[in-house]
Order: C-alpha cells, then sequence, then structure tokens
C-alpha cells in the first residue's frame, strides 16, 4: 500500500486556538484555527491534514495567501513561503455535520415523546481533521484553546472546565481552559440538553456522569461510584496524580464505539454507563470494567502517547489489563480474574490460531489502515493477557513500579514500547525486551505438547497452511512439577519422566494450548473432571477450551470433546460453566441440518444441565452469590435451547406475569424474550416490537433485540431485516449487534445474507471510514461452518478484499469458515452415531 507521509516531521504545532460556531438546525459549523508550530524545513511548504473542510482564507504570520490546495491523503498545502522557525497560521473554514458516527455528528433521542439531538465528536484515530486543519498524528502534542458558539440553553463540554461563558438571547459562546499538550484524536465536546450528577475524588478531582434527560437520574449513581473509585485507584497504583481538574463521564445515544478515552471528556455508548438496579449483574461488572477502562486511558495513552499507531497495544492492551487489576481491587468477590479468562483469553485463542491473523505490534503506513488494527481480540485481548503473562512473570512490585517509573520519565510525551521495556527491565531486573519481542511481534500463538518425557511447542493453526512454522516463543510454563524450567525457550525440552498429574498452565495465564499428548495423562484430567477431584477453576476452564481447539485441529475427535463437556454436570463455578456453554454452541453445528440429531443433542444438553438447575432453582435464594445469579441464567439458557418443557413454560409464564418488562430479571430478560418470539402469539412479538421502538433504555433494546432474532418464523424474519435499514427501530451503533444474530440463526441465514449482499452500497456509504466497517466480514464469516457457504463467502467478498479498512477482516472471515469446514466434515458421522 502506499505509505503516506507523517506532516509532524516537517511542522510541529505547539498551540491550536480553535473557534467554532455551530448550527445544529444547518448541520453545519464554521470557524477559524490559528496554529502556531515548528517549521522544521526550509525547502517544504506547510502541510496539514483537512478532510471534508471548506477553506475560506489562508494567513501565515498574518500575511495572507492564496496558493493553498486540498490534495489527495486528506492534506491542505499552504505554499507561502517562509523559513525554518516559528509561525502562526491561520485558517478560516467551514464544514458539515452528518451522520456517521466520527468527525462531529449528531445524536438522537427521543423525550417526553419530543425528538431532540445532541451534538458530539468522534477524533480517534484519524477524524480530527474533519473538524479542523491540525497535523493529526498522535506524535504532535499540542495544547489546545477552544471556544465554542452554540445555540443558548444547552450544556457544553470539553476536555478542560469552562473558563468563561457569555449568553445572549439565542447563541452561547463559551471559552474553555488551556488543555495540557495532548494528541489532536483526543479533543473532544458535546453539546445538548444533559443532566448529570457529581462528586468529588479524595484528591479534589470532580468526576460528573452525563445523559440525556431520557435517562433517569438514579442510572447515573453506579457509573459515578465507579468512576470516582476508578481514579482514586489509578492515583495510588501509577504513583501519578490524576492530570486534569475534572473528568466528564458522557452517556451518547449514538455512539460507534463503546467507548472513547477523551482526556477529561470520555463518551461512552449508554450501555456501557448507565445502569440501575434492574441492570444485570453482568452488565453492572461491564460497566464498571469499561469506565476502568477508559479511566486508565487518561495515564496509558493520553499522559502518555504511543508514537505512531503501530504501538496502538501501549494503549489498548495496558488499558484492557489495568481494568481488570482495577475492578478485582474494587470488588474482589467478582473474581474478575475468571472473568478475564472467559473474555479476553478466549477471544484472543479464537482468533490467534488463524494462518493470517495480525501480530499485536503492527507496521502501519497509511491512514485507512489505522481502523484495522482495532482488532478487539488482538490488540485488546491478546495484548492484555501478554501483559498479564508478564505480570505473572516479573511479579507485582516490580511491575508496579516499572509503571510508576514510566509515567514519571515520559509524562506528556510520546513513547514507544521500548521505552516502557526499559522501565520494566530496571524495576525487574530481566530482559523484558528479550521475552516480549516474539509475543508481540510474531503472529499466533503455541501449542506445548506435554508427554511423559518431554515439553515441546510449534505455532497451532487452523484454517489454512502455517505461515511461520519455525516461530519459537519463550514460554512462561508455570507448571506444578519444580523440575520443569520457568521457560521454554526452545522448540524441545526433554525431562526425566513426569507423574500423571503434571499440569503446566496453571491459572491459565501464560498464552499457549495445552495438549497433553499421552493418553493417560489427559485420561487422568478427564477422570479427575468427572470425580471431582479438587482442580482449580481456572484450570478446568483451561482443560475444557483447549479440548475444544485441540478437536478442531483433530487432536481429538468432536465425540471425544463431547464426552469431555459432559463430564463437568456437576461442576459450581459460573465461568467454567461459560466454557461448557460456549463449546455447547460449537457442537451445535454439527447438527443443525439434521433434526432428529438434534433433538438427541438437545436431550444430551438439558441432561448437561439438569442438575445445576435443580439446584439453583428459577429464583434467587437469600445470601446468593452474584456468581450463582449469572450461573442461573447459562443454565437456563442451555435448558431453554435444549425445549426442556418445564423452563420454557416458566418463561412464558414470567413474561406474562410481569407488569412491566423491566420486572423481567436482567440476566434472563433475553432469554425470556427468545422463548417468547418462538412459543408464544403475534400479539406478544408486537409487544416486544413495540417496546424496543419505546424504550430509550439500551439494554432492554438489546434484550429485545436477541429475542426477537431467535424466531425461526419467515415472515418475521423478513420483517425484521426490513427493520436494518430503517434506523427508527435499529439504529445504526446496533445494525452489527442485528446482523450478527440474524446469521448465526440458521432459520434467518439465508435472508439475512442476501440482504448483506442487496444492500451493500448502503452499508459502504453508512460505515466506511468507521471502525465497524469490518464487521459484516467478521460477523458473516462467524455464522458459517460449510465449503458451500464458504463459496459464498468468497463470491461475495474477494472482490472487496482490496479495500484497505477490509482486507484483513476477509482474509481471517475465510480462514475461519475453513478452520469450522474442515473439523465437521472430518468428525460429523462419528459425532452424529455418538448421540
Amino acid at each position: 500500500m502506499h505509505t503516506v507521509p507523517r506532516l509532524y516531521e516537517s511542522f510541529r504545532p505547539s498551540n491550536y486556538d480553535l473557534k467554532l460556531t455551530l448550527d445544529r438546525v444547518a448541520r453545519t459549523f464554521a470557524g477559524t484555527v490559528s496554529i502556531t508550530g515548528q517549521k522544521m524545513f526550509d525547502n517544504r511548504p506547510i502541510v496539514l491534514h483537512a478532510k471534508t473542510l471548506t477553506i475560506i482564507g489562508v494567513s501565515i504570520d498574518g500575511a495572507p495567501i492564496d496558493d493553498f490546495t486540498l490534495g489527495d491523503n486528506d492534506s491542505l498545502t499552504l505554499d507561502g513561503a517562509c523559513p525554518i522557525g516559528v509561525h502562526t497560521v491561520d485558517i478560516q473554514y467551514s464544514g458539515t455535520i452528518t451522520d456517521p458516527m466520527h468527525g462531529l455528528y449528531p445524536c438522537y433521542y427521543e423525550h417526553d415523546g419530543v425528538k431532540k439531538e445532541i451534538l458530539a465528536t468522534q477524533f480517534e484515530s484519524h477524524h480530527a481533521r474533519e473538524v479542523l486543519p491540525c497535523i493529526d498524528e498522535p506524535e504532535a502534542k499540542a495544547i489546545f484553546d477552544l471556544t465554542l458558539t452554540t445555540e443558548a440553553g444547552v450544556t457544553v463540554l470539553s476536555n478542560m472546565p469552562l473558563a468563561d461563558q457569555r449568553k445572549s438571547k439565542n447563541t452561547m459562546v463559551s471559552q474553555f481552559e488551556s488543555s495540557p499538550v495532548m494528541s489532536p484524536y483526543l479533543l473532544a465536546f458535546v453539546v445538548g440538553e444533559l443532566h448529570s450528577k457529581s462528586a468529588r475524588t479524595k484528591s479534589g478531582v470532580e468526576v460528573s456522569v452525563w445523559a440525556t434527560p431520557a435517562q433517569a437520574p438514579d442510572s447515573l449513581d453506579y457509573a459515578l461510584d465507579v468512576a470516582v473509585r476508578s481514579i482514586e485507584f489509578f492515583d495510588d497504583y501509577f504513583g501519578t496524580p490524576y492530570p486534569l481538574p475534572k473528568a466528564d463521564h458522557v452517556a451518547l445515544p449514538d455512539f460507534s464505539s463503546g467507548a472513547m478515552e477523551n482526556w477529561g471528556l470520555i463518551t461512552y455508548r449508554e450501555i456501557c454507563l448507565l445502569a440501575d438496579d434492574n441492570t444485570a449483574i453482568s452488565l453492572r461488572q461491564q460497566v464498571a470494567e469499561v469506565i476502568a477502562h477508559e479511566t486508565s486511558h487518561q495515564w496509558f495513552g493520553n499522559l502518555v502517547t504511543m508514537t505512531w499507531w503501530d504501538d496502538l497495544w501501549l494503549n489498548e492492551s495496558f488499558a484492557t489489563l489495568m481494568s481488570y487489576v482495577c475492578i478485582d481491587a474494587l470488588y474482589p468477590q467478582w473474581n474478575m480474574w475468571m472473568t478475564f479468562a472467559t473474555s479476553e483469553t478466549l477471544s484472543a485463542v479464537r482468533r490467534d490460531y488463524l494462518p493470517g491473523v495480525q501480530s499485536v505490534k503492527v507496521e502501519v503506513n497509511h491512514p485507512d489502515e489505522i481502523s484495522t488494527l482495532f482488532d478487539p481480540s488482538i490488540v485488546y485481548a491478546k495484548g492484555a493477557r501478554l501483559l498479564a503473562m508478564l505480570h505473572r512473570y516479573i511479579g507485582e512490585e516490580a511491575f508496579r513500579d516499572g509503571l510508576k517509573h514510566y509515567f514519571h520519565q515520559h509524562a506528556y510525551k510520546n513513547t514507544t514500547g521500548q521505552d516502557l521495556w526499559n522501565a520494566l527491565s530496571t524495576a525487574s531486573q530481566h530482559d523484558i525486551v528479550g521475552f516480549m519481542t516474539p509475543w508481540l511481534t510474531q503472529p499466533g500463538l503455541p501449542i506445548v505438547s506435554v508427554t511423559r518425557n518431554s515439553v515441546s511447542q510449534q505455532r497451532f493453526v487452523l484454517g489454512g497452511d502455517n505461515p511461520t512454522p519455525d516461530a519459537i516463543w519463550p514460554i512462561p510454563l508455570a507448571s506444578n512439577q519444580p523440575e520443569m524450567p520457568e521457560l521454554l525457550i526452545g522448540s524441545t525440552l526433554e525431562l526425566s519422566p513426569l507423574p500423571e498429574d503434571t499440569r503446566v498452565n496453571t491459572g491459565g495465564i501464560s498464552h499457549f494450548i495445552t495438549h497433553y499428548s499421552d493418553d493417560d495423562l489427559l485420561a487422568y484430567r478427564i477422570a479427575a473432571i468427572a470425580g471431582g477431584v479438587e482442580l482449580n477453576p481456572a484450570d478446568r476452564l483451561t482443560l475444557l477450551h483447549d479440548a475444544s481447539l485441540l478437536a478442531r485441529a483433530g487432536f481429538i475427535s468432536a465425540s471425544n470433546l463431547f464426552e469431555l463437556v459432559q463430564a463437568y454436570q456437576n461442576e459450581a463455578a459460573e465461568p467454567v460453566w461459560d466454557i461448557v456453554a460456549l463449546v455447547t454452541a460449537d457442537l451445535k453445528r454439527f447438527v443443525e441440518d439434521h433434526d432428529i440429531h438434534e433433538d438427541k443433542f438437545k436431550s444430551h444438553v438439558v441432561q448437561l444441565a439438569r442438575l445445576t438447575y435443580e439446584r439453583l432453582g428459577w429464583y434467587p435464594k437469600p445470601g446468593e452469590t452474584e456468581s450463582d445469579a449469572k450461573l442461573r441464567a447459562i443454565i437456563i439458557g442451555l435448558m431453554a435451547y435444549g425445549e426442556d418443557d418445564t423452563v420454557i413454560k416458566k418463561c412464558l409464564t414470567t413474561f406474562y406475569e410481569a407488569e412491566s418488562l423491566l420486572d423481567i430479571p436482567g440476566e434472563i430478560r433475553g432469554i425470556i424474550f427468545g422463548v417468547v418470539t418462538r412459543h408464544g402469539s403475534s400479539s406478544d412479538i408486537e409487544q416486544l416490537v413495540d417496546a424496543h421502538r419505546e424504550t430509550h433504555i439500551a439494554e432492554l433494546r438489546g434484550d429485545i433485540a436477541g429475542g426477537l432474532t431467535a424466531t425461526r418464523d419467515d415472515a418475521l424474519i423478513s420483517r425484521l431485516i426490513g427493520f436494518l435499514t430503517d434506523d427508527s427501530v435499529v439504529r445504526a451503533q446496533d445494525l452489527a449487534r442485528w446482523f450478527v444474530y440474524l446469521m448465526r440463526n440458521r432459520f434467518s441465514r439465508e435472508q439475512t445474507w442476501q440482504w448483506l449482499n442487496d444492500n451493500w452500497d448502503w452499508i459502504e456509504q453508512k460505515f466506511d471510514g468507521d471502525k465497524s466497517y469490518d464487521d459484516f466480514a467478521r460477523y458473516s464469516a462467524s455464522a458459517m461452518s460449510t465449503y458451500d457457504w464458504l463459496k459464498r463467502y468468497r463470491k461475495f467478498w474477494t472482490p472487496k478484499a482490496k479495500i484497505p479498512a477490509l482486507t484483513r477482516a476477509i482474509e481471517l472471515g475465510e480462514s475461519d469458515i475453513i478452520a469450522r469446514a474442515q473439523w465437521i466434515k472430518r468428525d460429523k458421522t462419528d459425532f452424529l452415531d455418538s448421540l
């Protein structure tokens, strides 16, 4: 791909004085920006980034120039001759407020029957250029002075507190305090009708949670508590105080990502910030994790920022890890590291086995490639798992001391991974560069084969040929046997005979798949699970998930895997049941097109879940743990899939007896809606559709979407697919979720795939440039398991593989389908015979 020049090498801004007038009704903005910066070369013009802006006038050091051009790569070239040194560029310009959720865009909501909207910004990764001419690169840190002219009577927020606000009859001028030096992608503002609740941290930082008036005031309390405590935790953990006077957290009705860490003005999807007493426990935990993730970014990413996007992991991997460190400290009863094992770890492993997967650290040469870096399974989940592995390797004290040194040394600067490794090497006296570089720069993960006499490693690949067969990693073995070394450095290690209870990767922290390749080693583990022999829940979880991948690779059969799953019927830990449900979902694919065998499989699933269902019952017990409340939802979900009569009737009764849909317990609400959709009446479905249109509660909308898309009725499927292009029903931010739900439902897959084919031009127009643009390639692949579907996938997606934002997702999607198709073709007959 063509390499785009780094503009910061030629012109280095130190200050932006930005004055914007926003006209929400006309969907326009206009203003001026005065940029003071250092010109680095005599023989080059000043070049800035500007995209979809109309440039009205330009001057350099007060002298107007006429010779400016808007060119390729979003460039604004100013050809006025000026020497090396400090110069001030003044630009008058205008732009357009548009619906795609980047740059400056409107968020829509309804309050008391009145349709309203607020304006918000999203500048990461390279969308600041859509609102102001700038050097839109993370290294180009500068001070921002912002003044906004808006309609009167609205709330106006930005990164810093208000310095002055002047109001007239129809307009309002809001001037903000100067920001610290920061990257342009962190500049942000929100304008509209909002309400809030506030508190202060122990150090005096004002923390506020904001939402539209459609959201109830009590939905802000939980987020406010987590936000305050998160700042206090990181103040202590990082040894560097939160660097701004305030921290605003804003729930936006329309937002493409989950959240964005704008310095001092963090923005969220409503479902990722707002929670109350009716909110499902699992969602409350997710809200806490997202808040902690974005709060940790105020240090990792904002105070200290990657020099270029190839070190995006410095932001996202660390923020993901630190969110778990923080929430585990604030809510120890949640056992967040088990959640880490069932979310981040599984996400990472199930992406990392594909042959074309990216490494954590990836070279980036063009803005269109940047969005492809935000792969949640790699830069977030895998990166976090590698850092957790590093944390375990060097210990808590060294890890924390290294981070403190890193922040003290690099505050308000840009860094590379080498700077962090230097800090951690000094603190730990370990060669961190040598340890981490192979993990960050090599794609994929190893499989570690354990026999009675040896341990060996090689790259684990499904869905294609191994592109790096000689790859070797320094692997922390984490064994329960003292004769095992701390690290496996080479490809093979010979050992004296090991006992049958030998384990590696205890705790499941290290990033590899374990294959106990001697039959007696594996048999011992299966017997231990079935017989209730004491094993750490993390080890029970890891054993089952590793087995699921070994089955895909042909080391064991699908029927062997199902036998192992059934050994877990006495399992008590909710995170382990998460994996049981995941593996069960994998095995469902074998019976999708065989009604008789599907019924047999469902009977096995009900039998698997019944003991735990009888133990937990339908209603919470006094003093019940939050883990058991989450487990009840998993078990009821399995029983409902198995069409258990008692559970189906109970779901319908709960729905009919509820005075309000919100009275249904949040953990099982979506399951009940799915049962009602399949077994209820047409009026029940109308009730759900109407509630989805009318509710302002994002969690309820999500539950309804999950329920309705479980339908098997062709007419309803057609109607639901019609909703996909109707913004009054399915918001753009939720479209990918509806799409994947419908694709994964075998009864609606055909119609949904046709919808994608028929509406691609519309999708491209709506999502091009958005981080979610490649979701359609990834999610469609995730629903396909046969060679016939592989052909159809290739026919549609291969012509689009040259689009930089889609290339990697399309290639990985193809490998993902191949991996499942190979597995099902190899094991299907044997699996069906075993039922």
